[in-house]
């Protein structure tokens, strides 16, 4: 900021970076555009088929997937490549842009960015994330001591933060759901394949128990089967589309992908990634789907049989809307950044 700036008494927009991994957590700040949108923004994320959708909007910075998962995952190699490569982009990021402002909802791959961003001056506000009900993130650790702000989403993490204010988002919708297809939509998300959620579902339309129309996301690499309708990515625009059409939706356990199949009114079944198969870092999915399962919006499955019994009880009911209402966390963070952009916010 400049001394011409210092010198005005009235507030200026921000220079903004909205930096999170690229899906659930970049699907949250989109959902706070109401409060930033009038600042100078850009993100900072991986490379994935919903960051890249962004660019139509957002100026985009991409950075190198790093997670300290990685390690215990027994790729501790790579978690150093990552980090040292992931170190010097979120260097060149930061010097070029010059955040006055960092709000984050995390990982791993935006840690560089936030401490880097602080050293040089910038405000720092940490969300934890949606996907964290019960234990505190790594990512939230790690980045904790250096916000300015942190917001909590689970009444149960106040135990970590005491001070923290706590906006629990998730909420059920009335009315009717959009006009529905036959259709079912199976989607990994947007940063890793998941082979054997897409296995169970082709076992299972193989053994003629899925009568509707399937189409698999199956991510980049995944498991696919050409008697099928497969995709490695899907844009976020048409993602969407098929979300508002499809009757059911088989997913991760990724609060994004969730959430949004619930909003469009969708049967959701959720089969989480976990730890000791080697499909995440930890085990928070099936601390997010236990949690999702308990205020009765989807069924979850483990395995191939659990996913059949999990699609039978789903066409059985009657589907549940809701959705994440941050408006209390909209509020909070646009009060945060007035008060950023006054003359003594440095």
């Amino acid at each position: 900021m400049t001394g011409a700036d210092r010198g005005l008494g009235q507030a200026r927009p921000l220079r903004v970076c909205l930096a999170a991994s690229g899906g659930g957590h970049v699907r949250q700040l989109l959902d706070l555009e109401s409060a930033w949108g009038g600042h100078d923004v850009f993100f900072v994320s991986e490379d994935s088929g919903l960051t890249r959708t962004l660019r139509k909007d957002w100026p985009v910075e991409f950075v190198t997937h790093v997670a300290l998962g990685q390690g215990r995952l027994g790729a501790p190699l790579k978690m150093i490549a990552s980090a040292i490569s992931n170190f010097f982009q979120s260097l060149w990021v930061v010097a070029r842009r010059r955040p006055h402002v960092v709000v984050t909802t995390g990982a791993g791959s935006v840690y560089f960015t936030v401490l880097i961003s602080k050293l040089l001056g910038a405000k720092v506000l940490v969300i934890e994330s949606l996907a964290r009900f019960e234990v505190m993130s790594a990512f939230a650790r790690i980045a904790g001591p250096l916000a300015d702000e942190k917001v909590l989403q689970s009444p149960a993490l106040s135990k970590f933060w005491p001070t923290a204010p706590v906006f629990d988002p998730i909420r059920r919708l009335e009315g009717n759901r959009p006009e529905k297809d036959p259709v079912m939509l199976v989607t990994v998300g947007a940063t890793l394949p998941f082979d054997r959620m897409v296995d169970s579902v082709l076992e299972l339309a193989r053994r003629g128990e899925i009568p509707e129309r399937i189409v698999i996301q199956t991510g980049v690499g995944g498991l696919s089967d050409p008697a099928f309708e497969c995709h490695e990515t899907l844009p976020l625009d048409d993602l969407l589309a098929r979300l508002r059409k499809a009757d059911i939706v088989v997913c991760h356990g990724g609060t994004g992908s969730l959430i949004t199949a619930l909003r469009e009114g969708c049967r959701v079944v959720a089969m989480p990634r976990l730890f000791e198969r080697g499909e995440h870092y930890d085990d928070h999915q099936a601390e997010i789907t236990g949690a999702f399962a308990a205020r009765g919006l989807i069924e979850v499955a483990h395995s191939t049989e659990q996913l059949s019994e999990a699609l039978a009880r789903a066409r059985s009911k009657t589907p549940v809307m809701a959705t994440s209402d941050p408006e209390g966390l909209r509020r909070r963070l646009t009060e945060r950044l007035d008060e950023w952009s006054r003359p003594n916010r440095r």
